[in-house]
């Protein structure tokens, strides 16, 4: 069944979130690029094309620098669903709440490290700089982490978490440049509500801040309908509207007059798929 969903005026307020955005992200992307030997693109591997920023691809490219594609949250999905993106190479797929692939990203770093005759650094240390690149909440601060086999970069579940550029020791000739998620300049001051769904989608917006978590929902409905009525055990034959008011009786979530709360209803769905709860 197609899922539906009706919607009403409210679902017309901008967001404020990405505005802000707008000159911090792109200045900082650019930074870690410019000041990098070799770039780590994270990507969600569960939403490998969605998650892949063009346009800071391109740059890293012209810029005759090295760019790594990182599939992080591989343990999220099915194996053979990752051998379309063997294309993309050099790549790793990983997972660092599983610590696999990790050692296999370290190695490579290295490797390739030992082909650059010039590092980039600034102080004269000689040391090899890797930039740290990709959407907000697909990872990077966890992949640091088991990178480095330390809690060396503060981690969160809300996107957005890393507020300012770190460097971090990854050895004595390699030094990690860690920066906040980076959305596409080209969709930073949309108001389009299907654009801000994909954000929430792919937690680049966190399930506590969306404006219209029921159109969110509604949006990853269309794809994994399936994959989200098998988890909480209801069947609402693809449909929106039945599954939030399924689940938010069966919850509890409920306001005066016996009505269901659709608002707190769709942010748990949010949080649970961001979380890594849902798996597809």
């Amino acid at each position: 069944m197609k899922p539906r969903y009706s919607f009403s005026s409210r679902h017309n307020r901008r967001t404020e979130n990405i505005r802000k955005q707008k000159q911090k992200y792109p200045s900082i992307a650019d930074k870690i690029i410019e000041n990098s030997d070799i770039v780590l693109e994270v990507l969600d591997a569960r939403f490998v094309d969605e998650t892949r920023n063009q346009e800071f691809e391109d740059k890293v490219i012209g810029k005759e620098k090295i760019l790594i594609y990182v599939f992080n949250k591989a343990d999220l999905v099915r194996k053979s669903s990752l051998r379309k993106f063997n294309y993309l190479n050099p790549s790793i797929f990983v997972s660092s709440t599983e610590r696999k692939g990790v050692r296999e990203l370290r190695n490579l770093i290295k490797k390739l490290s030992k082909k650059i005759s010039k590092p980039v650094d600034k102080d004269g240390s000689g040391k090899i700089v890797v930039g740290i690149i990709g959407y907000p909440n697909v990872g990077k601060s966890s992949l640091i982490n088991v990178l480095l086999g330390k809690s060396s970069a503060g981690t969160s579940s809300q996107s957005g978490f890393t507020k300012a550029l770190q460097k971090l020791k990854l050895s004595d000739e390699i030094v990690l440049l860690d920066s906040p998620g980076v959305i596409p300049e080209k969709e930073y001051s949309s108001s389009d509500r299907k654009k801000i769904a994909q954000h929430a989608k792919l937690g680049a917006r966190d399930f506590s801040k969306v404006k219209d978590p029921e159109m969110v929902v509604f949006e990853i409905m269309k794809d994994y309908s399936e994959a989200i009525e098998d988890f909480y055990g209801i069947d609402a034959g693809g449909d929106t509207e039945i599954l939030i008011e399924k689940l938010g009786r069966k919850k509890g979530f409920m306001k005066k007059g016996g009505e269901v709360n659709e608002d707190k209803t769709a942010r748990l769905i949010l949080k649970d798929w961001q979380t890594g709860n849902i798996k597809i």
